[in-house]
């Protein structure tokens, strides 16, 4: 959509500028028929020979003229102190980001960039030296020092969380397969308010695919029910966008709230070096938005130069704001305060004929239809402290929210109300309602321990008849639970031509 590129460049980029051979004699001193004999009897492709739990007193130079004839092996731990670290008998450096590293071809040829390059314009060369111009900003000298490392030995050597996403840029550009491998195995279980967002960008530039879901997965569980300033300060606006749009996403208390968290995020936007608590972050955001930015609630801040480039994230919740807080108003009035570009004439209509119904009775949704209910449904949770009966109703300021709901240990209960209905019309009132019920349970690190959902379903409720949507006598629950649920009381399937 245009929002913001992401700082990590794609994998399809060019990063890295072709290395080309300095004009310098090799490091071995060998002559140049030597060297184009050990070129031909050495196999420059990946060998599992180099690595090995014996012979340690053998020098490089006698492993690179016998490693594949007599099957000298070397350890992992004498090749990466001796070899990498100190850079003992080297035989080729490479210069990049102002370091020089002292190393091996016979090693180098384990990264598949290196091994192009090795048998290519390097077969036949008497040159030591390759300069890399990296143009790549999330590699560092650390991750390639890393990568260089891995290519040392058969062992996986320590990563924390937080370097990963550097590391796994440098092992793509360097095509160490191993070390990609290591850093998609770290991310899958150390997704957490710290990485998940590094580890979507990570794994979105360089098509990690199953990272990429469960870390947008985790996005959609914790954004409100487990809110934080860094989680906040880590998501960008591209992302933010796709999280709200989702009707996955776990959205605590009602639709209305998914506003109040984007304003609160917005804060952290526009103001990157705050830092403080949640509750405090929560109190200084109000104070700001009613002294520095007032009219953040009014179209004009939206469509101004400041506040455009958060337009595609806030049209629709900004909607529902005016919708929810002026539903006493008139069709007229609402929709000059809304610009009639910003919405579809579906998701438009859904608000505006869930005020109506209000005064009058709906059938509502005859069938299911996906798109509309991935586009349009009201999201809304709650959170069950304990073990015990809870009823509730969830409100959108003068909006009706036209169903009760119940909870206890042995399911969950939906129950139609009405607020203003006589007795002939309460009778014969019938409506029917589009719904999911999801349950969740979090452990102590927020990770779900367990989920069960009803799936879409749809129901026909008599005033005030009451269904039991989800059983749980057979579920061993653990509290604090969650429960949410997405709703759609209205058909839009012919809402273009009511």
């Amino acid at each position: 959509m245009g929002l913001l590129n992401s700082r990590v460049l794609r994998s399809g980029d060019s990063s890295l500028v072709e290395p080309q051979p300095e004009a310098t004699a090799g490091p071995s001193g060998q002559s140049g028929s030597r060297k184009r004999k050990l070129s031909n009897s050495v196999n420059l492709g990946p060998s599992p020979d180099i690595h090995g739990p014996q012979n340690q007193g053998f020098s490089l130079h006698q492993v690179l003229n016998y490693i594949y004839r007599k099957r000298v092996k070397i350890s992992s731990n004498y090749a990466y102190e001796n070899l990498f670290l100190n850079g003992n008998d080297s035989d080729i450096k490479i210069c990049a980001l102002g370091r020089t590293w002292c190393l091996h071809k016979v090693f180098l040829c384990h990264s598949g960039y290196f091994a192009n390059i090795l048998k290519g314009i390097w077969k036949e060369s008497r040159n030591g030296v390759i300069r890399l111009l990296i143009r790549n900003e999330d590699i560092d000298t650390r991750s390639l020092h890393f990568v260089f490392g891995s290519l040392y030995t058969d062992e996986n050597l320590s990563l924390t969380p937080l370097e990963v996403p550097r590391v796994l840029a440098a092992a793509c550009l360097l095509r160490v397969d191993r070390v990609i491998r290591q850093c998609e195995e770290i991310m899958k279980t150390t997704i957490n308010r710290n990485t998940a967002c590094s580890y979507y960008l990570a794994a979105e530039t360089y098509r990690l695919k199953a990272v990429k879901t469960e870390c947008f997965q985790w996005l959609l569980h914790n954004l409100m029910v487990h809110p934080s300033v860094a989680l906040y300060k880590a998501v960008d606006l591209k992302l933010m966008y796709l999280l709200t749009s989702s009707s996955h996403l776990l959205v605590m208390q009602k639709e209305i709230d998914v506003y109040t968290t984007l304003k609160t995020w917005m804060f952290l936007y526009l103001n990157p070096c705050w830092n403080g608590t949640m509750k405090e972050l929560l109190d200084h955001t109000n104070n700001w938005l009613y002294t520095y930015m007032g009219y953040i609630d009014n179209i004009s801040f939206l469509e101004s130069e400041e506040g455009l480039i958060f337009q595609p994230v806030f049209k629709k919740l900004r909607f529902q704001h005016i919708i929810c807080d002026l539903a006493s108003t008139s069709v007229l009035e609402r929709d000059r305060l809304i610009p009639a570009e910003w919405l579809s004439p579906i998701y438009k209509h859904q608000w505006l004929t869930l005020l109506r119904a209000q005064e009058y009775g709906t059938i509502g949704p005859q069938t299911i239809n996906e798109e509309e209910l991935e586009q349009n449904t009201m999201r809304c949770g709650k959170r069950i402290p304990r073990d015990g009966r809870y009823t509730w109703k969830w409100s959108a300021g003068r909006l009706c929210f036209p169903l009760r709901v119940t909870f206890t240990s042995h399911g969950v209960i939906l129950r139609q109300r009405h607020q203003e209905c006589d007795g002939s019309s309460c009778q014969n009132h019938i409506r029917n309602v589009v719904f999911r019920i999801t349950l969740v349970c979090f452990d102590s690190n927020e990770k779900i321990t367990f989920i069960k959902t009803t799936g879409y379903k749809i129901l026909t409720f008599e005033f005030n008849e009451e269904q039991i949507v989800m059983k749980l006598d057979a579920e061993v629950l653990t509290f604090p639970l969650y429960i949410f649920g997405n709703f759609l009381f209205l058909n839009l399937g012919n809402a273009e031509n009511k």
